[in-house]
């Protein structure tokens, strides 16, 4: 049962848990995708497309979370996806070090998004090689931050 601290928020810990199952099944997968190599990644299209495609997922569950939780602890509406991960910060539902990690990666997935096929695929591996435990980081310290409040 949920603590009144956390039901005055209103928050849906359905929609937070769909969210985080959704990060972690994204992460999951781009890591098998990243195993094939970087050569294989740039020369096979249906794996770099796959790959571009769960973070995209991924990130956008993260920044479904992070409106969610703007919009019903900070009371405040981001105006941007970066923005968003800045009020969490400043609300201390995340912490400062994976702040700036998670703006860079919104913009990434405007990028992927808007400009697709201007994205180099050497830069997308080495994004999933290098920063995409940023998510998984995400998802852990809101799992922190929900437990803190419901106690």
């Amino acid at each position: 049962m949920l603590h009144n601290q956390t039901q005055n928020f209103n928050i849906n810990h359905d929609l937070i848990q769909e969210k985080l199952s959704d990060i972690e099944k994204s992460v999951a997968l781009i890591k098998r995708i990243s195993s094939v190599g970087i050569d294989n990644f740039i020369k096979d299209e249906i794996i770099s497309s796959g790959a571009k495609y769960q973070l995209i997922l991924a990130i956008e569950a993260a920044q479904s979370i992070c409106n969610h939780l703007a919009a019903r602890v900070a009371k405040v509406a981001p105006t941007s996806y970066a923005d968003c991960f800045r009020i969490m910060q400043e609300n201390k539902i995340i912490s400062g070090q994976l702040t700036p990690k998670l703006v860079a990666m919104a913009k990434f997935r405007n990028l992927l998004v808007h400009q697709y096929g201007k994205i180099n695929d050497e830069t997308v591996y080495n994004i999933l090689t290098k920063d995409v435990e940023d998510l998984l980081k995400y998802a852990n310290e809101l799992k922190t931050f929900l437990r803190l409040r419901n106690n």
